[in-house]
């Protein structure tokens, strides 16, 4: 056998095993398609500043968006049977420091009690979307909740776990702005990955966390807002995932192979030639 065969062979045989160590990279991969995470927020990383309080920067359009179909609350008093947000787009971006999520959804009028809210599941406890409400006897975990209304100009974080318990948090970490152009609202929401609140998701870039997102038509109707409370559009749960900085490891695993396969080389090439001249 060649000198050079016997080193594409060495080669191949050390990348295959140091492979083992590459799998490790793609761990943080999505879900199959299958899935239940197949549509998911991807919250992708970027080197500058995020756009916290500005829901038309440029920077949103180039950001592919996830699309999530909206129904009306009906598990719990009082119902509506018809919602006028019929789905939400949904973008997000952080910089390893902060994180912005952008709701875009359709809505004709822009009213002073619209309002738009995005809800995370706190912990490692399963919560109901319906603000963490027990299901079937089961007890459900806490969830934390964003809300933002047009009338108030601005975010209240707050915490949940079953109706008629939901509250506002003391220390307030979430900012919010909107804009109406055209029939369309945009919403961004912004805060710290971390906060150490315990009452907050916390958001560590490659894990996959759970959200859900709720609006309401705040239209005058006879008299009467025509969604409030419980009243509202709601989506189920999804996922979410502030994606991770890039591992550069496998460049490691590339280079130690072919160090390994040139070592392998040089030692093999030296015991031939050994034994040719005895």
């Amino acid at each position: 056998m060649g000198y050079q065969k016997i080193f594409n062979v060495a080669l191949g045989l050390i990348l295959t095993v140091t492979g083992a160590g590459v799998s490790c990279v793609f761990a943080s991969d999505p879900p199959p398609e299958s899935g239940a995470g197949s549509v998911a927020v991807r919250l992708h990383l970027t080197d500058d500043a995020i756009p916290a309080d500005d829901p038309n920067a440029a920077v949103w359009d180039t950001i592919q968006p996830a699309e999530f179909k909206l129904a009306p609350q009906v598990h719990w008093p009082d119902r509506i049977q018809e919602v006028t947000v019929k789905s939400v787009k949904v973008r997000g971006i952080h910089n390893g420091q902060d994180l912005a999520i952008l709701l875009e959804y359709a809505d004709p009028s822009n009213d002073a009690a619209d309002a738009a809210a995005i809800e995370f599941m706190v912990g490692d406890k399963m919560a109901h979307f319906a603000h963490g409400q027990e299901m079937l006897q089961v007890e459900g975990g806490a969830v934390n909740i964003w809300y933002w209304k047009k009338e108030d100009g601005k975010a209240t974080d707050m915490s949940a776990k079953g109706f008629k318990t939901i509250r506002a948090q003391d220390d307030q970490n979430v900012s919010a702005t909107g804009a109406w152009q055209d029939g369309t609202w945009r919403v961004v929401f912004s805060r710290p990955l971390q906060t150490g609140d315990e009452h907050d998701v916390q958001v560590t870039p490659g894990e996959w966390r759970n959200v859900a997102f709720a609006f309401w038509d705040g239209e005058i109707v006879d008299g009467a807002v025509k969604e409030r409370g419980s009243q509202k559009a709601v989506s189920s749960w999804w996922y979410f995932r502030a994606e991770p900085p890039p591992d550069n490891s496998i460049y490691g695993y590339v280079v130690l192979g072919i160090v390994l396969a040139a070592g392998f080389q040089f030692f093999l090439v030296r015991k031939i030639r050994r034994g040719n001249e005895s």
